[in-house]
């Protein structure tokens, strides 16, 4: 059978009259679908295969001035940590209509301008970040954030309260895994953290610092090191804390990768956990659950960070603003088997 393409009245006219609905149906179940029932758009689409049609994606596009594309930007696609949140994004736009197009700016301000720049020429209706930083020229909007395009800003918050955002309370992080260590009787407890300025990182240890002040406890300053998240200042943050003649009896570990990291280091040098020293991260990345021993971790709830973020972004590009700038998801504690009262 020869393709069809959809461009005309004729074939909206056609699949109208044989799934027994009308043209304006047709429509909205080719190109809005979540307006539309899942039986009526699932006969639609059926009645669209039987005749040998296919939506021409492009033309309609063009006729509503948008490309039904949106982009998302990783600061590193290898992180794990971004694997189910880019997933749900990527099912939430589909069922919208929307295609992803994902671009690893590898943390650098300048591809992060370069990728958004898309949004301007057309390929990209709006774009969603997982970086503090806002990849717009503030300046060239009159310094008037409302006049950026369509952004939402997911995991990691901006400092701009107009921005649309979407992530978890880290302070609350910071102070829940906090005093899951405090119960088990941890006193002498260490801060592996993120780089100082970012807001993940400064929230979690206010929140350490808090829970620590309020059972009479001050933070000792050796025992806290600034790594980046990475495995690899996971390790070196570990061999930094253990090396001090007064040890901490337990590590928390600012994100899950580090976690990884200092898992590895502590068994290199000898440690067991968490008979010697207990482990506690942040993230609930899926591999967590199969380390060596298993990880306690406060859980972020990445699939949904990836569909509201989604979600929120593409009611922003069809014109419908939230009715809150900054939705706070929320998290849960997994306790495993790298925490336990200290020997």
């Amino acid at each position: 059978m020869a393709v069809k393409s959809l461009n005309d009245a004729v074939a909206m006219q056609d699949i109208a009259r044989r799934a027994g609905v009308c043209k304006a149906t047709v429509s909205r179940a080719l190109n809005n679908p979540q307006r539309v029932s899942a039986k009526t758009r699932d006969k639609v689409l059926e009645v669209v295969a039987e005749l040998g049609y296919t939506p021409n994606k492009l033309a309609s596009s063009l006729r509503q001035g948008r490309s039904k594309h949106i982009a998302v930007m990783l600061p590193d696609i290898t992180n794990p940590y971004f694997a189910p949140v880019v997933r749900s994004i990527e099912q939430t736009a589909m069922r919208r209509g929307y295609s992803v197009i994902l671009n690893d700016t590898q943390d650098n301000p300048d591809l992060e301008r370069t990728f958004a720049a898309m949004v301007h020429t057309r390929q990209v209706d709006g774009i969603i970040t997982n970086s503090a930083r806002i990849p717009f020229d503030l300046a060239s909007v009159g310094g008037d954030v409302r006049r950026l395009p369509p952004i939402v800003n997911a995991s990691e918050f901006c400092d701009l309260p107009e921005i649309i955002k979407v992530g978890v309370n880290n302070y609350q992080i910071g102070k829940q895994a906090t005093e899951h260590l405090l119960n088990l009787g941890h006193t002498r407890i260490a801060a592996l953290a993120g780089p100082g300025g970012l807001d993940s990182s400064d929230q979690r240890m206010r929140g350490f610092t808090d829970a620590l002040q309020q059972q009479q406890l001050t933070v000792n300053t050796n025992w806290v090191y600034h790594g980046d998240y990475s495995m690899a200042s996971g390790d070196l943050g570990a061999r930094a804390l253990m090396q001090w003649r007064e040890r901490p009896t337990a590590i928390f570990c600012f994100g899950d990768l580090a976690a990884f990291g200092a898992l590895h280091a502590l068994r290199e040098l000898g440690y067991q956990v968490p008979q010697d020293i207990s482990v506690i991260s942040v993230d609930g990345i899926a591999l967590g659950e199969y380390t060596s021993p298993p990880l306690t971790t406060v859980a972020q709830p990445l699939e949904q960070i990836g569909s509201t973020a989604a979600t929120l972004l593409i009611d922003l590009i069809e014109g419908e603003r939230p009715p809150s700038n900054e939705n706070v998801l929320a998290h849960r504690l997994i306790i495993r088997k790298s925490t336990g009262k200290p020997a």
